[in-house]
């Protein structure tokens, strides 16, 4: 066997990767019913102003403000009702003195007036209209470019579209824009002992977990993930396999990164490429390995799912991220107590994952290679390299997937 030469710090892992991705370039067009999500690859500017009129904020009549001055309970205005418009359509009459037309809310403001009275301070009687109460010029009245003025940058470079913002370029009469691309990430699963989901299972062989883990990740975090046939690991198969991943702009490759004599990924990217890092002082994911082939990211995950998922969790999705312009993701974290005794290791940084039960923090890890562990987890406690021992009842800090 050979062992891993000399681990790193998580610290000194995580920049070393954050160092080494490059954000996606290429842009593409799409429709706006296919934005949630993408990122834009350019300003949108208002070619208009939104509202493109002054229109009713209320339903009500839209009247002369100085026709209601002095109205009340006691001594209403008398208006004479001369039209009615609804949103969308627009009157034909001119609002003189003494005049009001009944409006809905969202419909153009009618020549001559410059508020609307709402509905509920008023009364209708044989096509006249009682006013209750006066109203100040632009009372209720939603202006021209109140919302959006022609000229305004409204969305920046960058900026993720979610409804909102999608909302906005509807609003704008945008039905296409350009975004960044997806970039492609491709996942490589490597072992004899691994079987594809549509195989029957056999003794002494496992079905692939690691790339669906791995491929959810990846969507989740707005990358497209491209799956590849399982590799036997040997040399020659999975350099053979990195090689035809290469139009990717990252590859994942789980398993072949340990220290055994069949753990030859090492070697693999060591020949076309560099290797970053080999091995970092974390439990799980010890073995980790990071490097670059033709400036492109290469990671290197444990086998057993439990690592390779808190590997992905810790190094892949803010480094797909990253690559996807995307923000970078912010913590959830809450306090809890620990339900009982924790042990850890000196000198490496331990991510156990727990579950939540009445502010209690429960342990559910229980061996790299066991699913289980992640599926019943909440979240995970991260523990210093300098403690080796939380007692039960004890303030933890968790962080929450």
């Amino acid at each position: 066997m050979r062992p891993l030469k000399s681990l790193i710090s998580l610290d000194e892992a995580k920049k070393i990767v954050n160092e080494n991705i490059r954000e996606i370039d290429r842009k593409e067009k799409v429709s706006i019913e296919d934005s949630l999500g993408r990122v834009l690859a350019s300003d949108i500017m208002a070619e208009f102003d939104v509202p493109g009129f002054d229109r009713a904020a209320m339903d009500g009549y839209a009247v002369r403000a100085e026709d209601t001055f002095g109205a009340s309970q006691f001594k209403p205005r008398i208006l004479k009702m001369i039209d009615i418009v609804n949103a969308g359509e627009t009157s034909t009459k001119m609002v003189h003195h003494g005049e009001c037309i009944q409006i809905a809310t969202g419909a153009k403001l009618p020549e001559g007036s410059n508020a609307v009275v709402i509905v509920e301070d008023t009364e209708k009687e044989n096509g006249r209209i009682e006013v209750f109460r006066p109203v100040y010029p632009k009372a209720n009245v939603s202006e021209k470019g109140e919302d959006i003025r022609k000229g305004d940058t409204v969305l920046k470079r960058g900026e993720v579209l979610n409804p909102s913002r999608i909302g906005i370029l509807s609003a704008l009469g945008v039905s296409e824009i350009y975004v960044y691309e997806k970039p492609k990430i491709g996942v490589i699963p490597t072992g004899r002992e691994i079987l594809s989901l549509n195989e029957k299972l056999e003794e002494g062989k496992v079905y692939d977990i690691n790339s669906y883990t791995l491929m959810s990740i990846i969507r989740e975090n707005g990358g497209i993930a491209v799956k590849y046939d399982i590799v036997e690991d040997t040399y020659e198969n999975i350099k053979s396999a990195v090689e035809n991943a290469m139009n990717n702009d990252m590859i994942v490759i789980s398993g072949g990164s340990s220290v055994g004599e069949r753990d030859v990924l090492f070697d693999v990217i060591k020949t076309l490429g560099k290797v970053l890092f080999h091995g970092v002082q974390i439990k799980p994911g010890k073995p980790t390995l990071f490097g670059l082939i033709d400036d492109k990211p290469v990671f290197g995950m444990p086998g057993y799912p439990t690592s390779c998922l808190v590997n992905a969790y810790t190094f892949l999705l803010p480094a797909v991220r990253k690559i996807s312009r995307l923000p970078e993701e912010e913590e959830k974290i809450i306090r809890a107590i620990a339900s009982r005794r924790i042990v850890s290791t000196l000198g490496r940084r331990q991510f156990l994952t727990v579950k939540i039960e009445k502010g209690r923090a429960i342990p559910v890890f229980k061996e790299s290679g066991t699913i289980t562990s992640m599926a019943n987890a909440e979240g995970y406690i991260e523990i210093p390299e300098n403690v080796d021992l939380i007692e039960k009842n004890e303030d933890v800090e968790v962080k929450l997937f």
